[in-house]
């Protein structure tokens, strides 16, 4: 048997006991810093991640492109639809989720987020019947007061829920059958898209109930193919046929109010093979009263939802083309700061950012890798 000198021996037991105790002690708690966000300027912009390879568990990530930095990110579940409050301190997303994640017993909420802090400030449970489609801008809308939320629903019967967010219920389910979508318009009326090629709109009364529906003949679907994700300046919506034919109406009256219909093509640049393309495929910069839309040089049947890299700009007041704006990226959906120093916002196929300086016209930076798959830009 072996023995120790003593001197070591002593050593080793004290070493001992230190690991012993060190094992034992207990580390400080980690305190977990949080950041607050101002309140968002005109210009933060809020990415909506559909996530193909999952939707199960989708995100909206938060931006500011003037200096290109990640703000942050809101979990959202189930390709969850997004709208902005217009007073900017919300961020309302229709989730829902299964029990075992991606089966099990179904929960659809709405969520409030908090625009500052980026924490949910309250949630409603409400039907399940929301939309579960590729995120469209006018699935999830909110009144000019933001006193109600619309929140679109296809079981395939078609109807849209209304939530009083200042009591935080849901006050109404109303049928909009065979009409898609809900248009804002002020504060107690929206719109809906029909098969029929018609426009009903719905008006209600503080309660969220509804007084009044009208339906007007809008375009005819036998002759034309209308895209639905339309762009808005004020109370005028502008929608775009697959062959570049803008259809725009206002809905600031009583009734729907079909405007003067204009094309984005000249008949030699249609026989050439132009035509508009992408998702969301429109935007509207109002303080310069222009239109940018997704172009296609060869235009090709069934492909109109292709991206691009080539952008036209267009004087809304007189139809008139201004400019062509080119992406190094191709870009799938669009969107534009309502400022008076505008910027435009593409979402590039490979999940980045293009940025557009529009009282300049430059291209202003690519923030590359922001998202994985997104479908929509959204902006105050």
């Amino acid at each position: 048997m072996m023995h120790l000198p003593k001197q070591l021996a002593i050593s080793l037991v004290v070493a001992s006991s230190l690991i012993a105790a060190s094992a034992n002690a207990r580390l400080p708690d980690e305190t977990v810093g949080s950041t607050t966000l101002s309140l968002p300027d005109d210009h933060r912009s809020y990415m909506v991640d559909f996530e193909f390879n999952n939707m199960v568990s989708t995100r909206v990530v938060v931006i500011d492109p003037d200096t290109q930095k990640y703000l942050g990110m809101l979990p959202t579940g189930h390709a969850a639809p997004v709208a902005l409050s217009r007073d900017r301190k919300t961020i309302f997303t229709a989730d829902f989720f299964f029990t075992r994640y991606v089966r099990g017993e179904r929960t659809d909420v709405l969520t409030a987020w908090d625009s500052q802090t980026l924490s949910p400030k309250w949630e409603l449970v409400v039907s399940s019947k929301r939309a579960f489609t590729l995120t469209e801008r006018f699935s999830l809308a909110t009144s000019a007061d933001d006193k109600f939320v619309y929140i679109y629903n296809f079981t395939p019967s078609t109807s849209v829920t209304v939530v009083d967010t200042t009591k935080q219920e849901m006050v109404n389910e109303i049928a909009t059958n065979g009409c898609i979508l809900n248009y804002p318009v002020g504060d107690r009326r929206f719109a809906s898209l029909c098969g029929d090629g018609s426009l009903q709109m719905i008006t209600l009364n503080d309660n969220g109930e509804e007084v009044d529906r009208t339906r007007t003949v809008f375009f005819d679907p036998n002759a034309v193919k209308l895209v639905e994700r339309a762009t808005v300046v004020g109370e005028i919506y502008y929608f775009v046929t697959t062959s570049g034919e803008v259809v725009p109406v206002d809905l600031s009256g009583d009734e729907p109010k079909p405007l003067p219909r204009w094309s984005l093509v000249t008949p030699e640049e249609l026989a050439e093979g132009w035509a508009p393309g992408g998702w969301q495929l429109l935007a509207a910069a109002p303080a310069l009263n222009r239109l940018y839309v997704l172009m296609h040089p060869d235009h090709e049947a069934y492909k109109w939802e292709d991206p691009s890299q080539i952008i036209w700009e267009f004087d809304l007041k007189t139809g008139e083309k201004i400019g062509t704006l080119e992406s190094p990226n191709l870009i799938w959906s669009l969107s534009a700061t309502s400022d008076d120093k505008p910027l435009l916002l593409g979402a590039n196929i490979e999940g980045g950012l293009e940025i557009f300086d529009l009282s300049t016209g430059e291209h202003n930076g690519t923030m590359a890798g922001v998202t994985k798959t997104p479908t929509l830009i959204l902006n105050h």
